[in-house]
């Protein structure tokens, strides 16, 4: 009798797992189709399997009439994500998103992250942007940024200082650029080395802050490291942080002021 039993639930959980493998496959045509098409496949994959969290991630993004609606997708997403994996969640916890499995899931957590901040439980969105990192360390989906944001606006500066050193060879302007900030505002005296390595990782963001320059959103969806692009992003998340500071934009610019760029930069998401 045990012997049928395990049988009997190895099958069940053969077949379940299957049909998320299926559902999948379906959400990869989702994702390649437009318009009603992409929702119609991705309510079919649900058919398929209730358990393929990408399918809820793209009702939330494209069919959810409401925050409230999207975070209920989303969530559903997580569970969903969470009971696909199963036991593999615990085993994979470190190496999130190395793993081909793991990216619903990711992507689902990702999203009610967002959608909790903008609705203003941004306590929630903090503890699940912490959690992704523990999961997955090597930042894939560019989480860290999202908890830096978070903690700058917060003012939680000892959080945000601990998370900055645990991603210290990050060279982006939305890293190096809030290094300059909590050096002006520690009255560090020795500045000009890290607003040098700012300015060469993008040259556009003081005049961005300065109000000097325009600010020009990216039209892709990719981002140029050292871009125009890429300063904007900055800007629009962080420049609140930089305003409030007394002094800081006015000094950015005057110790950017003759400096010059080095060449343009790779393209990336």
């Amino acid at each position: 009798m045990e012997g049928f039993m395990a049988g009997l639930f190895g099958r069940v959980e053969a077949n379940a797992n299957g049909a998320v493998d299926d559902a999948q496959e379906m959400m990869y045509d989702a994702w390649e189709a437009s318009g009603a098409e992409r929702v119609a496949l991705a309510r079919a994959a649900l058919d398929i399997s209730p358990l393929c969290a990408d399918a809820y991630v793209l009702l939330a993004e494209e069919e959810a009439g409401s925050q409230q609606d999207a975070l209920a997708l989303y969530r559903q997403g997580v569970e969903a994500g969470e009971r696909a994996l199963g036991d593999e969640f615990e085993e994979l916890s470190g190496h999130f998103w190395g793993f081909l499995q793991t990216r619903p899931y990711m992507r689902a957590r990702a999203g009610l992250a967002i959608t909790l901040w903008r609705l203003g439980d941004q306590q929630a969105a903090i503890d699940h942007y912490r959690a992704m990192l523990m999961l997955n360390p090597n930042d894939n989906q560019g989480i860290r940024y999202l908890l830096a944001t978070a903690l700058l606006s917060r003012e939680d500066i000892p959080a945000l200082k601990d998370l900055l050193h645990q991603y210290e060879e990050d060279a982006s302007a939305a890293w190096v650029y809030t290094l300059v900030l909590l050096a002006y505002r520690d009255q560090d005296i020795d500045t000009q080395g890290i607003v040098e390595e700012a300015w060469e990782a993008n040259p556009h963001v003081p005049a961005m802050l300065a109000g000097l320059k325009r600010l020009a959103p990216s039209n892709d969806g990719y981002i140029s490291m050292g871009g125009a692009d890429e300063a904007t992003a900055y800007v629009e998340e962080n420049g609140a942080a930089w305003r409030i500071t007394p002094g800081a934009i006015e000094w950015l610019v005057e110790r950017t002021a003759a400096l010059k760029p080095r060449p343009g930069r790779s393209r990336t998401r």
